[in-house]
């Protein structure tokens, strides 16, 4: 008698764990519709895409003028040459912060309006008052494009606040000026450097200098290719204007700027595609 009472507590304690195990995964089945139930899975929410908008609409200077004033040359040691830039600016006021500055939400210079002096499509440097030297070996041709900037780096579009400047420099160290191409370009401006801090990461201006040409939808276009966090996004532009970039991830994203025709093909020249490489961060140090 005894073993059989054994025999029927064994029983019952099977059919209360079996009806335990039963109600468990009932709750987990319905936890898990309800999304709160615990899991060795980490759920992990999808990036939203990179968003391409438009840049709000920013002062206009109609008027505002640049010119190259002089170049002068000079021997740099036995291999180099040293370069002294200086320019005119007229109806413009370097070091100023534009008015709606504040209000951009997008990366901004505190030291005010200046000039983005480029030479080669390499990245530019900001000039906050009219001139700039450079240091280049002997032997070779190049290109300067400058153009006032506002405080927040958007390029003055208006015509003659640019100025491009072909030349070469010999083996002996003379300075040459060339014939200015009548060949389509883009030079790229933007975005630059670090950027470090939600402000200045969430909103990237995206801006570019066209020269010789118009983009348009029969015509010239740029093709903006980023790749940041291993994805890849691209964006064909049929209208030179700002742009503002969303939904970067942070990292070391890239953007190449190709001169396109109508069809898509890549436009042969020089300063028809360029890359360029920049640093999102959430804080310091930038890794």
């Amino acid at each position: 008698m005894t073993k059989i009472k054994n025999m029927a507590h064994i029983k019952g304690l099977t059919a209360i764990l079996a009806g335990a195990t039963l109600l468990l995964a009932s709750c987990g089945g319905e936890n898990k519709g309800e999304g709160t139930a615990v899991s060795d899975t980490a759920v992990v929410a999808a990036k939203p895409a990179v968003e391409l908008a438009d840049f709000s609409a920013s002062p206009e200077f109609p008027d505002a003028q640049l010119s190259i004033a002089d170049v002068k040359a000079t021997a740099q040691g036995t291999d180099s040459v040293k370069l002294a830039f200086s320019f005119n600016v007229k109806n413009y006021e370097l070091k100023n912060q534009t008015t709606d500055a504040a209000q951009k939400m997008c990366n901004n210079s505190d030291k005010g309006q200046h000039i983005h002096f480029i030479i080669d499509n390499k990245p530019y440097t900001a000039l906050y008052e009219p001139k700039h030297e450079v240091v280049l070996p002997k032997g070779g041709e190049h290109y300067v494009l400058v153009f006032l900037s506002r405080s927040y780096h958007e390029s003055i579009k208006a015509k003659g606040a640019s100025a491009l400047y072909h030349f070469k420099i010999d083996e002996k160290g003379k300075l040459e000026k060339l014939a200015e191409p009548k060949t389509p370009m883009v030079f790229y401006s933007r975005p630059k450097g670090d950027y470090i801090g939600k402000n200045n990461t969430d909103n990237l201006l995206l801006d570019f200098y066209v020269w010789n040409g118009q983009l348009s939808d029969t015509g010239l276009n740029v093709k903006a290719h980023l790749v940041a966090d291993g994805v890849d996004t691209t964006f064909v532009l049929k209208t030179w204007k700002p742009y503002m970039l969303k939904n970067v991830s942070l990292g070391k994203p890239s953007i190449m700027l190709t001169l396109t025709d109508k069809d898509g093909n890549k436009v042969q020249g020089d300063n028809t595609e360029v890359t360029r490489e920049f640093n999102l961060a959430a804080d310091e140090p930038i890794k």
